[in-house]
This record gives structure tokens, C-alpha cells and sequence, in this order.
């Protein structure tokens, strides 16, 4: 009988290196756990793929790495793996932290240890992450460089405003002189970025395809249209309107055990902050400019509920609409019609 061999490896990525677990199983036998530690560098790369095929690993469907989103510090990894067909689940590392359990003490080759357990224990259920889609990073790239540039614009305007109340005008107009250059730098830097962004969205036909579908929903703008192509890597993982709600934090669940708590329903903490505040936007304008929506919002707040929860209802029914277009492929059609 031919012996069956798996291979299992958890890494532990930080800034300066990574640290690495694997565990062989022969014939349903766990092996004993090699670790190692390599430079996050592309020199280190080299040397982890020299050290894999040292342990006769295999670069197919037999092997599974698994490891934590960590931003943008285990693209080095997830682009070797894409390159040498390995299998690899970079998951939420919440979700991987709560299946350890109760768990006492840590450091980086103990995390690599238990990422190699989980990514034994959880093989059948883990979904492999996508191969690496470059042009998806760089579109995630400049959304994020927008993000940041748009807050230190804001700060800076903020601070001359506040500034204004309390200097005379001589030297306020020697400090807004002063600030020009920076607010017109970053405001060419913002457009800059915006022609990129149209740039990608225009030659990639999946990226196109899909734009073109969220913006047909009512409420829902380029910037939101982009954020979620890049949040959701194009919606690669086909998620429901249910999966994307809990993932922007805007699905409500139920808060009550036994007789003691009897909470009403309410929303999770943890959520893609940025995804919720543009969907929160979507929603504000929805219920100012859209007929459908304005007596939407009027009729529940006769009915005595709380603004906030029908602005909730409303980012989740937006949140609904996504997944719906992009799952049917075809664009939002409207059949609300005004009562007579």
C-alpha cells in the first residue's frame, strides 16, 4: 500500500520575519512539529522554499498553510504560495484566537505551533484564500492611501477653522498662506490616486462588471462601489446579504438567555468600521433623497421606533441589495411605486 503523506504548516508573520510550524502525517499519523524561523523578506522566501523542499513538502492539494491576516505584512508568503500552488487560509485572526480556547502564554513560535494544530484540526472545513490578485492589492492600495490622505485633509482644515476664532485676521492669513501648499499637495495627491483607482476599475472587466452593478442601487456612489470590490476582493467568496451585513456591522442579533437578559436586538462590535460608516452615508442620503426610503424612515418613526435603529435597517437593506446584484449579475431594478 502506497503511504499517504499531508503536510500542515502555521506561520506566525510579523514586520521583520515569520515564524513557521510544520507537521507531516503519514498514513493518519501526526509527525513530530518542525519549526523555523525566517527573515519577511524576499531573501527569506527563498530560503523558507529551500527549506520546505528540505522536508520534502509538497506544493499541491496535500498541503495547507494556514495563517492570519496581518494587513499587509504576510503578502510576501501569500504571493509564494499563489506562485507555487500551495494551498494556503489566511484567516480572521479573532476567529483563529477564539478556537485555540482558554490559551496561557504566547510568543511567536508557540502562535506558529497552534496556527499548525488549527490548521490540522480544521482542514475539511478551512476555504483556501484566493490566489493573490495584484491588481486587487493595488486597488486596496490607493483606497486606503485616498482614506488617509481625505483625514489629514480634514484635520488640517479643522485646525485653520479653529485657528480662525481666535487670531486676528493679519496673522490668520499668514498661517492659511502658510498651510496652501500642504491642503493644494494633498488635494492633487487625492486626484492623483482617484484617476488610478478609475484606472484599475476601467481595465480590469471583473472589477468593471461588478462597479457597474453596485452603482445601479440606489444610495450607493463610486467610493462605496470601490471600497467593496477591494474589502471583499471582488466578492470572491460570494457572500449572502446576511454574511455581508454581519461583516459592515449592520446585522442585527438577538441578546437575551433564560429570564435574566432580555436585551433587545442589536448590532456586534466587531465590523469592518470603514465598510459601516460608508454604508451609514448610503443610508443618511437614501432617507433625504430617495421617495421609497424618506417614507420608509417616516413610517417607522411614527410607529415609535429609534432613528438610529431605522438607519440600521436601511444600511442592512443596502447591504441585502449588494449581495443580490452581484449574485444575479444584473443591475438593480426599482418596482417601488409611489402611492396615488
Amino acid at each position: 500500500m502506497i503511504a499517504t503523506t499531508k503536510f500542515f504548516i502555521g506561520i506566525d508573520v510579523s514586520k521583520p520575519h515569520f515564524d513557521i510550524a510544520l507537521m507531516a502525517v503519514v498514513n493518519h499519523v501526526k509527525q513530530e512539529i518542525i519549526t523555523a524561523r525566517f527573515d519577511n523578506t524576499a531573501p527569506g522566501i527563498k530560503l523558507l522554499e529551500k527549506w520546505l523542499k528540505s522536508q520534502k513538502t509538497t506544493f499541491n492539494e496535500d498541503s495547507l498553510v494556514v495563517m492570519e491576516n496581518t494587513g499587509i505584512y504576510h503578502r510576501l508568503i501569500w504571493t509564494f504560495c499563489s506562485n507555487r500552488n500551495l494551498p494556503i487560509h489566511i484567516g480572521n485572526a479573532a476567529h483563529i484566537k477564539w478556537s485555540f480556547g482558554i490559551a496561557r502564554g504566547k510568543n511567536d513560535k508557540v502562535d506558529s505551533i497552534r496556527l499548525c494544530n488549527y490548521a490540522f484540526k480544521e482542514a475539511d472545513d478551512l476555504k483556501a484564500t484566493p490566489v493573490l490578485n495584484a491588481q486587487l492589492l493595488h486597488l486596496k492600495d490607493f483606497v486606503s492611501a485616498r482614506t488617509k490622505l481625505l483625514k489629514q485633509k480634514s484635520s488640517l482644515g479643522v485646525s485653520i477653522k479653529e485657528l480662525e476664532n481666535v487670531n486676528d485676521k493679519s496673522h490668520q492669513k499668514l498661517i492659511e498662506k502658510a498651510m496652501k501648499n500642504a491642503l493644494d499637495g494633498i488635494s492633487k495627491s487625492i486626484k492623483n490616486i482617484e484617476d488610478q483607482i478609475k484606472k484599475i476599475i476601467s481595465e480590469n472587466q471583473d472589477f468593471k462588471r461588478n462597479y457597474k452593478l453596485l452603482i445601479s442601487i440606489p444610495g450607493i456612489g463610486h467610493v462605496t462601489a470601490v471600497y467593496l470590490i477591494g474589502c471583499t476582493a471582488n466578492f470572491a467568496g460570494q457572500p449572502s446579504g446576511k454574511e455581508l451585513a454581519c461583516y459592515a456591522g449592520v446585522a442585527p442579533f438577538e441578546h437575551s438567555s433564560g429570564i435574566s437578559i432580555k436585551g433587545k436586538t442589536r448590532v456586534h462590535r466587531m465590523a469592518n468600521k470603514e465598510l459601516k460608516r460608508l454604508l451609514h452615508m448610503c443610508a443618511l442620503s437614501l432617507i433625504q433623497h430617495n421617495q421609497e426610503f424618506k417614507a420608509y424612515y417616516n413610517r417607522k418613526k411614527d410607529e415609535g421606533k429609534h432613528s438610529m435603529s431605522i438607519i440600521n435597517a436601511v444600511r442592512n437593506k443596502i447591504a441585502l441589495r449588494v449581495a443580490a446584484v452581484i449574485k444575479n449579475q444584473a443591475s438593480y431594478k426599482n418596482n417601488y411605486k409611489i402611492a396615488a
